[in-house]
C-alpha cells in the first residue's frame, strides 16, 4: 500500500497550531479536531488553512460516535478526503434533474476496475449524472484509475474504518486477536468465534463492513446525496455495464409505480448472474439481484430500520445477509423489476479480494471479450410490455443460518455504529 507522505506546511505559526489540536466550540461545549486536506496521493498533501466547520463537525462526530480506540493516520486523512467536492465540475457543471446517481464500490482489483470504467464511459447518458466511487482501503493504482475519469462528475469516498487501513488494531489485525479456532480462555486472546467456531478474518469481514458503511454514508452522510430522493444505482468493480443501461434503468424506474407497484427496486441484470435474460417481450419481476440494483430513499429507510438484523446475522456476505434475514423481515416478497435482456454482466472470475495484482489475472488470458449487440446499444424496454412475475425462485431464503465469518462482537458493534453515525446523539433517527 502506498502511504501518503507527511503534510508539508509552509506557515510556521499554522504548523505549530496543527501540532497540537485545532479546537472550536460548537453547541454545548463539543470539542472538534480538524485537519483539512486537498489530496490523498503519495505526493505531499497540502493543508487547507481555512477551517471548514461542516467538515469539522462531520469528522469529529463520526469519530466520537464510533468510539474506536485510535484512528490510524491514514484513516484520518481518508475521512478528510471524503469531504472534497466532485471532480469534472468544469466539464459537467449541472446534473440532470431526474438523474440516477451511480455508486461503484471497489477494493483492489485494477484489472477489473479498468474494464468497469471503460464500460461506463460508453454508457449513453453517463454525463448527466454523478458517479461516486467507494473504496475499501486506499490503493494508489485504484486511485489513479478513478482520477483519470473524464466522462462525468466523479467523487471518491474511502471507508475510513476499513480493516485495510488499520495495520495493528481493530478493525484490522491486532496481536491480541484470536485466530482460527483458538480458545480465548486458553490462548488469552481477544475475540468471539462465529457459529462454526472460527474467529474473524479482517479481509473477510471488510466486505460486509464496506457495503454497510457505504450505504449509510451515501444515503445519510454525503452532502451531494443525503437529500437525494430518487434512485441510486449500485455496481461493483467486476460489473460490465452495457451502453443502454442508464436509459433502460430510467425507463424501468418510470414504469415501476404502475407496472410493479410492489417492486422495491429496479435491476440491470437477472438475479442469476449466469443468465443473459429470457429474451421475451415482457418485463420481469423477481428477487432482487446483486448486479446493477437501484432503489430510492424510501427503501433505504426500510433497510436502515433493520440494522439489527443485518449486523447480527452470522454471514460475512452483505447480499446473503439481505436475502436471508433483512428482506424476509419486511413481511412479504421483495421484488425487483428488470428487462428481458441484461444490461450488465458480472465478469469476475475471482471472489473476495483476489486478483489484486497485475501479475495475477482473474480475466481469461488477461483479456475480457463481451460481445455487445446492436440491441444493447440503445434503450430496449417497451413500456407496453406486461410483467412476468417469478413467484418462487431458488436461492438463499429465510431460515438459512449463514456461512459464518461474522461472529465477533466487535464487528457487530461496529456495524451498528455505522448505522448510527449520521444520526448524532440526542437526534432521533431519521429512519
Amino acid at each position: 500500500m502506498a502511504l501518503p507522505k507527511k503534510p508539508r506546511i509552509k506557515d510556521a505559526a499554522f504548523r505549530r497550531l496543527l501540532s497540537v489540536v485545532v479546537i472550536t466550540l460548537l453547541g454545548a461545549g463539543m470539542l472538534l479536531c480538524l485537519l483539512h486536506t486537498n489530496s490523498i496521493s503519495p505526493n505531499p498533501i497540502e493543508i487547507d488553512q481555512k477551517l471548514d466547520l461542516d467538515l469539522a463537525a462531520n469528522v469529529s462526530l463520526l469519530a466520537k460516535s464510533l468510539n474506536l480506540s485510535k484512528q490510524s493516520r491514514l484513516s484520518v486523512l481518508l475521512e478528510q478526503r471524503n469531504e472534497l467536492p466532485p471532480r469534472n465540475l468544469d466539464l459537467f457543471p449541472k446534473l440532470a434533474k431526474d438523474g440516477i446517481i451511480i455508486v461503484l464500490y471497489v477494493h483492489n482489483r485494477p484489472q477489473y476496475l479498468r474494464v468497469a470504467v471503460d464500460s461506463l464511459s460508453r454508457v449513453v447518458g453517463i454525463g448527466e449524472t454523478l458517479l461516486i466511487v467507494s473504496h475499501d482501503g486506499y490503493y494508489e493504482e485504484m486511485n489513479k484509475i478513478v482520477e483519470g475519469i473524464r466522462f462525468c462528475q466523479v467523487k471518491q469516498i474511502f471507508a475510513p474504518y476499513s480493516p485495510h487501513v488499520f495495520n495493528s488494531s481493530f478493525p484490522g489485525v491486532s496481536r491480541a486477536d484470536c485466530t482460527g479456532k483458538d480458545d480465548p480462555a486458553k490462548k488469552h486472546c481477544e475475540g468471539s468465534p462465529d457459529q462454526y467456531g472460527n474467529h474473524r478474518s479482517p479481509k473477510i469481514v471488510s466486505l460486509k463492513h464496506h457495503w454497510w458503511w457505504m450505504m449509510n454514508t451515501v444515503w445519510d452522510g454525503l452532502k451531494e446525496t443525503r437529500q437525494h430522493l430518487g434512485h441510486i444505482l449500485f455496481i461493483e468493480e467486476d460489473h460490465y455495464i452495457f451502453p443502454n443501461a442508464y436509459r433502460n434503468l430510467q425507463m424501468l424506474i418510470a414504469l415501476k409505480p404502475k407496472k410493479c407497484p410492489n417492486c422495491y427496486a429496479a435491476n440491470l441484470a437477472p438475479s442469476d448472474v449466469k443468465s443473459r435474460g429470457e429474451g421475451w417481450e415482457s418485463l420481469i419481476a423477481e428477487r432482487m439481484g446483486n448486479v446493477g440494483y437501484a432503489y430510492n430513499r424510501t427503501v433505504w429507510k426500510k433497510i436502515h430500520r433493520k440494522a439489527g438484523e443485518f449486523c447480527f446475522f452470522d454471514d460475512y456476505n452483505w447480499d446473503i445477509t439481505m436475502w436471508a434475514t433483512v428482506f424476509p423481515s419486511f413481511g412479504g416478497p421483495v421484488y425487483t423489476l428488470r428487462g428481458p435482456r441484461t444490461s450488465a454482466i458480472h465478469f469476475g472470475k475471482c471472489g473476495l479480494h483476489q486478483g489484486q495484482g497485475e501479475t495475477f489475472s482473474c480475466i481469461d488470458n488477461g483479456v475480457l471479450n463481451i460481445p455487445i449487440e446492436e440491441v444493447d446499444k440503445a434503450g430496449n424496454i417497451n413500456p407496453k410490455w406486461r410483467v412476468h412475475v417469478y413467484e418462487h425462485q431458488a436461492g438463499y431464503q429465510a431460515g438459512f443460518r449463514g456461512w459464518g465469518g461474522w461472529g465477533d462482537t466487535r464487528d457487530r458493534e461496529l456495524c451498528l455504529k455505522f448505522a448510527k453515525m449520521y444520526h448524532f446523539a440526542g437526534k432521533a433517527s431519521q429512519s
